[in-house]
């Protein structure tokens, strides 16, 4: 059976405020945890009048105290924006407080603009070779202390908390692959890469201690109604909020508009079709018809579900739909 997630960017809406927006993700990590959800990730994303999740560490915390089994992480924390010390400690206070229910994925982007990425680090240098040494120093952090080790995550050492490698092309894969660590592919937004990307790391995955064999994750978006007519509403939010970013503003979640695709250009048609190749919209037999063939078509051991919908009833549905027709039973509201 493949596993199902959420991925939750903590959606700041039009008219809204990032405080509601944190509750409002609380509320379906909540939801999401009765209907059968594996995971629920939050995202590392720095000014982005659209998204709430910049503080990644502490939304988990937040999630993670208002459920009880449902897996917490991060999809994910961005690196090269952190010392790996100061991750292991955070997530290791994170497992200390949750144990059993955290998991770390960490991408090498820095989630923002040059301009943002400077005023977090300091600094714009590195190498290709940071990324892989970061995680693996992460990884020493959260082994049992050595003797003779100088420097300790406190807490951290000795947690294990599971590392998964984050990624939308190539290079990712074959991090994943040489760590023998999870892998999660971003094809909801950058769907390019994503066969031979799976087929890279598949094909060179060596076995770790974390983990035997290879492990691999697919985002999705999934737009979920009573109708196809009304999930195609419900996802023109996604799309223009796109459409936006491509064009270098992003905005806040905006609401629906009737027919957007007809008032679209061919180009902003085909950039659509391109980031958004891996959406499902529809009715509860179309999403169960895309998601089973996208399965078919990955092999993925588990499916992460993003849905940028701008009411959060509708938002809700969405997930509830989507759990439904994988076979998770969601109970009646009330």
């Amino acid at each position: 059976m493949t596993h199902l997630s959420v991925l939750d960017l903590s959606l700041i809406t039009e008219g809204g405020e990032a405080a509601q927006a944190l509750r409002n993700t609380r509320d379906l990590a909540q939801h999401a945890e009765r209907w059968g959800y594996r995971r629920y990730w939050v995202a590392e994303h720095h000014n982005m009048p659209g998204i709430a999740s910049s503080a990644t560490a502490v939304l988990m915390g937040y999630v993670a105290a208002g459920t009880a089994t449902i897996r917490v992480g991060a999809g994910g924390v961005m690196l090269p924006n952190h010392a790996p010390l100061v991750i292991a400690e955070q997530f290791g206070t994170l497992e200390a407080l949750y144990p059993g229910r955290i998991d770390l994925g960490v991408g090498r982007a820095p989630g923002t603009d040059p301009m943002t990425a400077y005023a977090l680090r300091r600094t714009l240098s590195g190498d290709s070779d940071d990324f892989p040494r970061n995680v693996r120093e992460l990884q020493h952090y959260f082994r049992a202390c050595q003797p003779g080790q100088h420097v300790h995550a406190v807490p951290g050492a000795g947690l294990h908390v599971p590392i998964w490698i984050l990624g939308s092309s190539l290079y990712g894969a074959q991090v994943a692959a040489t760590f023998g660590l999870p892998y999660a592919f971003a094809s909801h937004f950058a769907p390019e890469a994503l066969m031979q990307a799976l087929d890279v790391y598949r094909r060179y995955f060596t076995p770790s201690e974390q983990l035997d064999a290879p492990y691999v994750m697919v985002g999705v978006n999934v737009f979920a109604a009573s109708t196809d007519d009304e999930a195609r509403y419900l996802q023109s939010s996604a799309q223009q909020s796109l459409l936006s970013l491509r064009r270098g503003h992003p905005i806040r979640l905006p609401p629906p508009i009737e027919h957007f695709e007809d008032q679209l250009t061919v180009a902003e048609r085909a950039l659509l079709a391109n980031a958004h190749a891996y959406s499902v919209a529809g009715a509860p037999a179309t999403v169960r018809h895309g998601l089973t063939a996208f399965i078919a078509q990955t092999g993925a051991d588990e499916i992460m579900v993003s849905s940028q919908v701008f009411d959060h009833a509708a938002r809700l549905r969405s997930y509830a739909i989507a759990a439904e027709v994988m076979g998770h039973a969601v109970p009646a509201p009330g």
